[in-house]
C-alpha cells in the first residue's frame, strides 16, 4: 500500500472499505424479498428500493469514514499494533481535514437520498434519518467504548434496514410490520454481528488496553468465543422459523422444506468458520475468519431472499 497518494482516488476507495457494503445490502435485500412477495410485482414500488439500498450504502460508506477518524485522532489504529485492515487516516493516506470534509459529505448526502422517503413512508422518516445519523457518529465516539456496538448491530443492521424497507416499499394501504418480517429482522442482525464478534475478538487484547469494553471484552475470550456461534445459529433459526411460518401461511409445506434446506450451506460454512476461529485463536491470521464471516453473512442473504421466492413461485 505504500503507492497510495495522499487523498487520492485509490486513498478513498480504501477509506470506504467496499468489502463492507455487503452488511448494508443484506437487510435491505431481505425488506426488499419480504416486499416483492406481500405486494406482487403490480404494486411492487421500484424507487423507494433503490433509495433503500442507495441509503444503506452511502451510510456504512460514511460509518466506515467517521470510524476512520475518530479512531485516528485516539490513537486505536497504530499500525504498529493494529491487527486489522490498515486505515487510511493512521496511514497517512488521507489527511484528517479531507476526512472531515469526506464524511460530511457523505452524511449530507445520505440525508438528501433519504429525504424522498418521506413521500413514501411518511413524515416519521425524518426521524428514522435523524436517528441513523446521530447514533453513526455514538458508536464509533462513545458506545462501541461501553459494549453496545453488538446491540446497534441488531438495531441499525436487522430491525431498521429489513422493516423499513418493507414498510416504504409496499403500498400504504399495506404499511404495517408482519411479525415474520421483525423475526428475520432480528435474525439479519444477528447474523451481521457475527462480523463484528470475529473483529471484535481479535482486537479483544488491544481494544481492552484502550479502554474499549467491548462485548467480548466484557465476557471474556471463552465466551466471546461462544457468542460468535451463538448470535449465527440463532440468526439463522430465527429466519428459518418466519420462513416456516410464511410457508405455512399459504400452504405450501413441500415448497417450504425446500426453503428450508437452502440454509444448510449457510450453517455449515459458519461451523467451518467457527472452527477456524478456535484453532487460530488470536493475531493477524484471524482476519481469514473475518474474510469467511463476510463471505457466511452474504450467504445469509441471498439464502434468505431465494427462501422467500421459492414458498411464493415454485
Amino acid at each position: 500500500m505504500s503507492t497510495v497518494k495522499i487523498n487520492s482516488i485509490k486513498a478513498w476507495i480504501l477509506a470506504a472499505r467496499p468489502k463492507t457494503l455487503t452488511g448494508a445490502a443484506v437487510p435491505v435485500m431481505i425488506g426488499t424479498a419480504f416486499a416483492w412477495k406481500n405486494c406482487g410485482a403490480e404494486m411492487f414500488q421500484m424507487i423507494p428500493a433503490i433509495l433503500c439500498f442507495l441509503f444503506a450504502f452511502i451510510m456504512q460508506i460514511d460509518a466506515n469514514f467517521i470510524n476512520d477518524y475518530f479512531d485516528c485522532l485516539k490513537g486505536n489504529d497504530d499500525s504498529s499494533t493494529r491487527l486489522g485492515p490498515k486505515r487510511a487516516c493512521s496511514e497517512g493516506w488521507i489527511t484528517l481535514k479531507a476526512m472531515r470534509w469526506g464524511l460530511m459529505i457523505t452524511t449530507l448526502l445520505a440525508c438528501l437520498i433519504g429525504l424522498p422517503l418521506i413521500y413514501f413512508g411518511g413524515i416519521e422518516m425524518i426521524i428514522i434519518g435523524i436517528i441513523c445519523v446521530l447514533f453513526c457518529f455514538l458508536y464509533t465516539t462513545k458506545l462501541s467504548y461501553i459494549g453496545l456496538g453488538d446491540l446497534l448491530v441488531l438495531v441499525f443492521f436487522g430491525i431498521i434496514p429489513v422493516c423499513l424497507t418493507y414498510y416504504v416499499i409496499v403500498p400504504k394501504d399495506m404499511q404495517y410490520i408482519p411479525w415474520t418480517v421483525f423475526l428475520t429482522s432480528l435474525g439479519c442482525g444477528l447474523v451481521i454481528d457475527t462480523l463484528l464478534c470475529i473483529n471484535n475478538f481479535r482486537d479483544r487484547n488491544n481494544d481492552k488496553k484502550d479502554g474499549k469494553i467491548t462485548l467480548i471484552v466484557r465476557l471474556g475470550e471463552n465466551r466471546g468465543y461462544k457468542l460468535y456461534q451463538t448470535v449465527g445459529f440463532i440468526g439463522v433459526i430465527l429466519t428459518m422459523i418466519a420462513i416456516l411460518i410464511e410457508g405455512m401461511e399459504i400452504d405450501k409445506n413441500q415448497e417450504t422444506i425446500l426453503a428450508l434446506t437452502a440454509f444448510i450451506p449457510y450453517t455449515i460454512l459458519l461451523d467451518r468458520a467457527s472452527k477456524k476461529m478456535k484453532s487460530i485463536w488470536k493475531g493477524k491470521e484471524l482476519n481469514l475468519v473475518l474474510g469467511m464471516t463476510a463471505r457466511n453473512m452474504f450467504i445469509y442473504g441471498l439464502t434468505t431472499v431465494l427462501s422467500i421466492l421459492i414458498i411464493q413461485y415454485v
